[in-house]
């Protein structure tokens, strides 16, 4: 097993790329979505977020037809929504960077995230924060605090 690659977000659509994954990976093995993610990415439009933000239901069907991509319409429909959350903490305050710095505990921020964005949850929440190099608990350390969860079943890369 290896750590999830760490990126330099550039903007707002290299963040949703690494939400999506984390969107897309519950209940499935994660080499799954690593097998079909390039196509995952053309089919969701390099994840430009004004772009998969305006997505409209034909959209969703068109995806759903799509066989490059995990075609589960709620993760779909998922991702539409959290391109316009993004969107939405983008235009207010200091940015979408400012909102994740915004809380002054990991646990508070993931509450919120877990709230705000749709089919992301603890181990989602960590991937994510972890992916987009923001503080993250240890891993071991995390992984004690969350015995249910699937990382804590060894289906996590970290």
């Amino acid at each position: 097993m290896h750590a999830p690659e760490k990126i330099e977000p550039t903007g707002l659509s290299d963040y949703l790329a690494v939400m999506s994954r984390a969107a897309l990976e519950p209940g499935l093995n994660w080499s799954v979505v690593e097998s079909k993610w390039p196509g995952i990415v053309d089919a969701f439009d390099e994840f430009d977020v004004l772009r998969v933000a305006a997505y409209t239901p034909v959209d969703v069907d068109r995806l759903m037809a799509d066989p490059r991509v995990i075609r589960n319409r709620r993760k779909i429909e998922a991702i539409v929504h959290n391109a316009g959350e993004m969107l939405a903490l983008e235009a207010s305050g200091g940015g979408f960077r400012a909102y994740l710095r915004s809380f002054g505990t990991y646990e508070t921020l993931v509450k919120d995230l877990k709230k705000r964005f749709k089919f992301l949850g603890d181990s989602g929440a960590y991937h994510f924060l972890y992916s987009v190099g923001e503080q993250v608990p240890g891993w071991e350390d995390w992984v004690g605090t969350h015995p249910g969860s699937r990382a804590g079943r060894g289906t996590h890369r970290g």
